[in-house]
């Protein structure tokens, strides 16, 4: 009896620990992303419509399909719809039918857009630079990206 007691110890220990670094991982995200929302240097665009705009200066030819965009997003697909649909009627974005797939629509980020993001980016970098870069050391830094490649990457 013992033995299955002491067996389901670390267990417990383990769930515990996954569970308060979780608690303490979200509650730094919000923090931090509140800090964020509020310091964002612009009101021409959202810290979403940003979002949006960074995914796709990644992008080989700054383009991408609107379903995989959804993936790179925090918002739900209408929402992410939505949203492109407003960044194309201020000229930020173009919408195209996948040449591959009728039903499909890629995005793809203007030279305007593009302009705009590279303007916002540089001072959105700073405001991060502030509130995470100042707290943490360079090793830490390098750390907290790995551990969170880690637990996006494996999910």
């Amino acid at each position: 009896m013992a033995e299955s007691t002491t067996a389901t110890e670390p267990d417990k220990r383990a769930r515990i620990s996954a569970v308060a670094a979780w608690e303490s991982l979200f509650r730094a995200q919000v923090a931090v992303m509140r800090t964020l929302a509020a310091e964002f240097p612009t009101k021409d665009i959202s810290l979403n419509e940003y979002d949006v705009l960074f995914n796709l200066s990644r992008q080989p030819d700054r383009t991408l399909r609107l379903r995989d965009l959804n993936t790179h997003v925090l918002l739900s697909q209408p929402s992410v719809s939505r949203l492109v649909d407003r960044l194309v009627s201020r000229g930020l974005v173009a919408k195209c039918p996948e040449p591959s797939d009728a039903r499909g629509t890629v995005i793809r980020l203007t030279d305007a857009g593009y302009d705009l993001f590279r303007r916002v980016a540089i001072e959105h970098m700073k405001t991060i630079t502030d509130r995470v870069g100042s707290r943490l050391s360079t090793e830490e830094l390098h750390t907290l990206a790995e551990l969170c490649d880690k637990l996006r990457l494996d999910s």
